[in-house]
């Protein structure tokens, strides 16, 4: 990996965590770990950080199995070779949404319930934080879906307290762009499992991503001007 490659990487998570303190002294930090590559590029980014963190902080990785099968076994073979607790949750999540609900928006009723789960085991876990994998193409997406569908200049913030769950969601990779993760995922040859959701690549999420890289073309700085405007609003306060 080249080294300006990972200096400009190490500046944007530690700028992330400058502008929104998402680490503090003691934390103890569930990291959701899917298996997609912004999850375990998210798992590796925290177990460096805790090399060169100000602060002494705790990691544990936790994987809700969706109720489709398949084999984790990569991941708890890095998990165990980078000392990472790792606590694997049987669910039926999966089944629940596409086949019994037969939901018509299978994605929101999906996200809550693995969003509740998630926070739940990582409460009795002992954890104070959830860090979830979102990067900066998710929210610059999520701006233009609120936008687009909902009428609204919203996205999702770097960190949230959740006074009902009592614990704090942070996204140490809020300013990394997607293709970063791409690049740092390949180059370290970082475990990456197959997602067997049937909506995978089929939303309108994927569409968004396909507006922004046709505006890429035409602004080779548009991520970084989205992210001025967020920043610049009153969506992000530090």
């Amino acid at each position: 990996m080249k080294r300006i490659y990972r200096r400009e990487l190490w500046q944007r998570i530690g700028k992330a965590n400058e502008d929104f303190g998402l680490i503090g002294a003691g934390d103890h930090i569930a990291i959701g770990l899917s298996g997609g590559k912004d999850s375990t590029a998210l798992l590796y980014i925290m177990t460096e950080w805790q090399k060169f963190c100000p602060v002494s902080f705790k990691i544990t990785a936790i994987t809700l199995d969706m109720g489709w099968g398949g084999d984790l076994t990569p991941l708890k073979n890095y998990c165990a070779a980078t000392g990472v607790l790792y606590h694997v949750e049987q669910t039926n999540i999966g089944p629940i949404v596409f086949e019994t609900r037969q939901e018509s928006n299978p994605c929101s009723l999906c996200a809550r319930l693995r969003r509740g789960t998630l926070h739940n085991i990582a409460k009795s876990l002992g954890c104070n934080k959830v860090a979830l994998g979102h990067h900066l193409d998710d929210a610059l997406e999520t701006l233009l879906l609120c936008m687009s569908f909902e009428s609204r200049f919203k996205t999702f913030k770097p960190k949230t307290y959740l006074d009902r769950a009592d614990i704090t969601l942070i996204r140490p990779m809020i300013y990394v762009e997607e293709k970063t993760i791409i690049k740092l995922v390949k180059r370290l040859s970082l475990p990456v499992i197959h997602n067997p959701c049937p909506a995978n690549g089929l939303t309108k999420r994927q569409e968004m991503k396909d507006i922004i890289s046709c505006w890429e073309k035409i602004s080779p700085s548009v991520r970084d001007n989205l992210l001025g405007a967020l920043k610049n609003s009153n969506l992000w306060p530090r």
